[in-house]
């Protein structure tokens, strides 16, 4: 299967640097309140099971995939989690790749499918994305750990499908 297609990545949900960091600033504040909150055994109980279930949900997300892309020779596939509409991009009607970064805010929320001001969005992680317009002028912003590689098999896959 591997073979067939010009382009493969996956992107997990749980893998974005900054979201781990913000869940393990939780975890710790979550830790340090247990050991500062000598008096009270309820609540202090409830800090423990609160931080070891942060660490417990953040384990699961790493190894969940949010969405998976594939460039196959004529069309581009995204796939996400188990109720997500698989998205099938046709690369004929593709007009202009571009790697440009996906946003320029710290923090950015993980989306599949998210359409806003005249683009559609898939993000998981990593600073950079491959911006799509198609020949209608539509826009879309897919987040990726490989740009370059996937900018070239789109591009490739086009020059193949025309």
């Amino acid at each position: 299967m591997e073979g067939q297609y010009l382009f493969e990545e996956k992107q997990y949900l749980g893998r974005d640097a900054t979201w781990i960091s913000v869940r393990m600033i939780l975890v710790l504040f979550c830790f340090i309140a247990y050991c500062l909150n000598l008096e009270n055994l309820p609540s202090r109980q409830l800090f423990f099971i609160v931080g070891v279930g942060v660490i417990v949900v953040s384990l699961i997300m790493i190894y969940m995939v949010h969405y998976k892309t594939v460039v196959g020779r004529k069309f581009l596939i995204l796939s996400g989690l188990w109720s997500s509409k698989l998205v099938k991009i046709d690369l004929y009607n593709i007009a202009k790749v571009e790697v440009k970064s996906y946003s320029s805010f710290v923090f950015n929320n993980p989306v599949y499918n998210l359409h806003k001001n005249g683009k559609i969005r898939f993000y998981s992680g990593g600073k950079q994305a491959v911006w799509l317009t198609d020949k209608d002028g539509l826009i879309y912003i897919i987040g990726s750990h490989k740009p370059q590689e996937f900018a070239r098999a789109v591009l490739e896959a086009k020059k193949k499908s025309s």
